[in-house]
């Protein structure tokens, strides 16, 4: 357990709020065009994300049956939203950028309301979880309350200075949000830093299943679109979107209602720094794909 005192948990509480009021000042009316337009598409995007992630991920662990810390933390990173990172990733491989925004918008709109539901019903299926939730004794009603309204106000504030004052929220925006990425970075280097010893017992146990995990949410978003019969561009989105999730989020709510697991909290703070490297693989495969695919259809045209 990472022992964390009542002044640092009224912190990271802080945090958790400034980071989600920061991501909602983006959130745009003009986001739920492509809802509207398109609802098949966003409807399909938004059940892998909310449901079928942690179904894959409880399928995960009901397989490898990992330790109780660490299968907590793989279903906390299953619950949690998709990233603004995964727009940027869709844009630089030229996927459909206005659907990988609408499913950010959605997920964390739905994650404001109903992540603490969400990761007390999946860690209430699986039995080792169950278990490490009610060893802790965690007060599920004040986790809960305080998750909500940690994420519901501040989430409501964003939008409404979005929708208000646009070129407001516009500026706070460019402001906050690198500020709410760097405190979670810092926590992030500084929780792996001031627990060496954790990561020298965990480490390598923690990244087979880190990789896996992040391998298999992008197959997820793949196999999806695929199915669904989804175009290229919108496959792409969908696959960034499912595969890049906001661990960040998820690592403070794990140290500030969780008690601070330890082996749950190396689990979200190494996601936060693998996805980056499961990202920029699968972008450089987008891109040599179509590096590959560029000259037979140039060969064709000429052809024609």
């Amino acid at each position: 357990m990472i022992t964390l005192e009542p002044g640092t948990q009224l912190g990271l509480a802080i945090a958790l709020a400034f980071t989600m009021f920061s991501v909602a000042l983006g959130l745009k009316a003009d986001d739920f065009s492509f809802l509207r337009n398109h609802p098949r598409r966003v409807a399909v995007g938004f059940l892998t994300q909310v449901l079928g992630l942690p179904l894959v991920t409880l399928l995960v662990l009901v397989i490898f049956k990992p330790i109780a810390g660490i299968a907590l933390g793989m279903l906390i990173v299953a619950c949690c939203p998709g990233g603004n990172v995964s727009n940027l990733f869709t844009r630089l491989s030229g996927g459909d950028t206005a659907y990988s925004v609408t499913l950010t918008t959605c997920s964390s709109i739905f994650s404001a309301a109903f992540l603490p539901f969400a990761v007390l019903f999946w860690t209430g299926l699986y039995a080792p979880t169950r278990e490490l939730v009610n060893t802790i004794e965690l007060d599920r009603a004040a986790f809960i309350i305080n998750t909500s309204i940690t994420l519901l106000i501040p989430l409501a504030l964003g939008i409404y200075l979005a929708h208000a004052r646009p070129i407001w929220a516009a500026k706070l925006q460019r402001i906050f949000l690198p500020i709410a990425v760097l405190i979670i970075a810092v926590i992030v280097v500084v929780g792996l830093a001031s627990n060496m010893s954790l990561l020298r017992d965990f480490g390598t146990v923690i990244m087979p299943y880190v990789v896996a995990h992040n391998a298999l949410a992008f197959a997820l978003g793949a196999a999806v679109g695929f199915t669904a019969k989804l175009g290229t561009k919108t496959r792409r989105a969908l696959v960034f979107e499912i595969g890049i999730q906001n661990s960040g989020l998820g690592l403070l709510i794990m140290l500030s209602q969780f008690g601070g697991l330890g082996s749950g909290a190396l689990i979200l703070a190494t996601w936060g720094i693998w996805h980056f490297i499961g990202g920029f693989t699968v972008l450089a495969f987008y891109r040599l794909a179509r590096r590959i695919s560029s000259p037979v259809t140039q060969e064709t045209t000429h052809g024609l």
